[in-house]
């Protein structure tokens, strides 16, 4: 079969198409055919190896341990491993696997969840990990309610448009901010208010009637903590995620400043690291079905274009996600 390998760290220039071989389902997985799969910042810091902290986890010091790449798929159960209840060969799934740039990939059975019948392959492998941070970020973290108001910064990226359409269907009052070419795409994605960036500073203002938000998720935030602070509510939360241009600022200002913070008052504020249910998958999955949230798709590029669709990504400028085709 074909995948994407590399095997050092390095710029996409180290990425290459080539036959591998196929992955065998161990006990409580699920070969997929992948027929279409989506790239994220976590794929060009895994590729690149930065910063260092993404090595310590397992990927290897020196050389990365596993050369393939990618993680978000959809496709068709292939074979089952032992163990095995909710999945028989030919299903249509979604999800999250192992090397999933390539023909075929392994997942665990509770990373994948049947895929609804009115989303295409690439609609679907747009979707697991943008959208299951935003959920995430949003409900567990930032413990959003019916009625408040939440800001998103960084609307129109890939957690950011998922992150427009969840807090919606939350029943928040949603501001979403970007820049002026996504105006009007923040504002198909069902967001009530939207903040120009290159025209306004939503941390700044008068002091008197400037507003003020119960919850600001911020998408790769690049404000200092405290000007963040200053535009929550007195009982307000601060969530930052998705730090793929900023990392370690976010690093420090939100595991180390947001917790000395939060410690002074009222406003809570920190980072937000992904740790996903199956049970979110399911959340997720009767969204995508009533229409409540659609995935934005940027690009298309076949699996042999990876590595443009990388340098792309790294660019920042994507409007929803990156898809490839497989």
């Amino acid at each position: 079969m074909k995948a994407i390998v590399r095997t050092r760290y390095g710029s996409p220039d180290v990425l290459r198409l080539s036959e591998v071989e196929q992955p065998v389902p161990q006990d409580g997985e699920v070969l997929v055919k992948v027929h279409a799969a989506s790239v994220n910042p976590l794929d060009w810091h895994t590729l690149r190896g930065k910063p260092f902290l993404v090595r310590t986890g397992g990927g290897g010091w020196r050389r990365p341990k596993n050369q393939r790449l990618g993680v978000d798929l959809a496709g068709r159960v292939e074979a089952v491993g032992s163990n095995v209840t909710r999945f028989q060969v030919g299903d249509e799934v979604f999800g999250r696997g192992y090397g999933a740039l390539a023909d075929y990939a392994c997942a665990r059975e509770s990373a994948l969840i049947a895929k609804p019948a009115n989303l295409s392959f690439e609609a679907a492998a747009a979707v697991p990990i943008a959208a299951l941070t935003a959920l995430g970020a949003l409900r567990e973290k930032g413990q959003l309610q019916p009625g408040q108001q939440v800001l998103i910064q960084g609307a129109s990226g890939g957690v950011g448009s998922f992150a427009v359409q969840i807090a919606k269907a939350l029943g928040a009052d949603v501001t979403a901010v970007c820049s002026t070419r996504n105006v009007d795409t923040a504002r198909s994605l069902g967001a009530d208010h939207v903040i120009d960036y290159t025209r306004e500073d939503f941390t700044k203002g008068r002091r008197k009637g400037r507003q003020r938000y119960d919850l600001i998720l911020a998408v790769d935030g690049y404000r200092p903590i405290w000007a963040y602070r200053r535009a929550l509510r007195p009982n307000g939360r601060f969530v930052l995620t998705g730090a793929s241009t900023h990392l370690l600022r976010a690093v420090f200002q939100g595991m180390l400043l947001g917790p000395a913070i939060s410690k002074l008052g009222r406003k809570k504020m920190g980072i937000f690291m992904a740790r996903p249910t199956h049970e979110d998958l399911v959340w997720l999955k009767e969204l995508l079905e009533a229409g409540k949230v659609v995935p934005v798709i940027d690009r298309r590029y076949p699996l042999s274009e990876v590595a443009e669709a990388i340098r792309y990504i790294e660019e920042g400028h994507a409007q929803g996600k990156v898809v490839i085709t497989v």
